[in-house]
């Protein structure tokens, strides 16, 4: 998956359905050697991640890269906590907005942008469960009527 010279390395597909997303900000990683060479093969899950904002500065925790297999010794734990780098301004901005009630700091996204590994953060606002049900039937909705156009359009 590539997006303008972006290549996309995982999604956080959980995330788009869990959450209302307010705000993104793409911010880089601080990784070791070995985890940078599990990103370009494509071995990372963002499933449970989150980044949390501790003394003025964004952790990205959870977030799962495999081991290297050529690593031996300098293989890195595959969740280790790890810094993002972002701004001083954004970070101020994000520690405003997350200390305000439901908001929470979720990754969508890890791609490759000129060699370097980015992650794109939202801020995000959870769902409730009746908002995921009107989610899901509005998407069900909008499939039956793009089927029904496709057939008319056949016809």
């Amino acid at each position: 998956m590539s997006r303008g010279g972006v290549k996309v390395v995982a999604r956080n597909k959980k995330a788009l359905h869990e959450y209302h997303i307010e705000d993104t900000y793409e911010a880089g990683i601080v990784l070791t050697g070995t985890e940078i060479k599990s990103i370009r093969q494509g071995r990372v899950n963002l499933k449970d991640s989150y980044a949390r904002i501790d003394g003025g500065e964004v952790y990205l925790l959870n977030m799962h890269i495999s081991p290297f297999e050529q690593g031996n010794r300098f293989n890195h734990d595959p969740t280790r906590t790890r810094k993002l780098l972002l701004h001083k301004e954004e970070i101020n901005k994000l520690i405003g907005l997350t200390q305000q009630k439901g908001f929470t700091l979720v990754p969508l996204d890890l791609h490759l942008k000129n060699g370097f590994a980015k992650i794109q953060l939202a801020l995000a606002k959870g769902k409730k469960l009746h908002d995921k049900r009107q989610a899901v039937a509005k998407r069900d909705a909008d499939r039956e009527i793009r089927r029904q156009l496709k057939q008319k359009m056949m016809r």
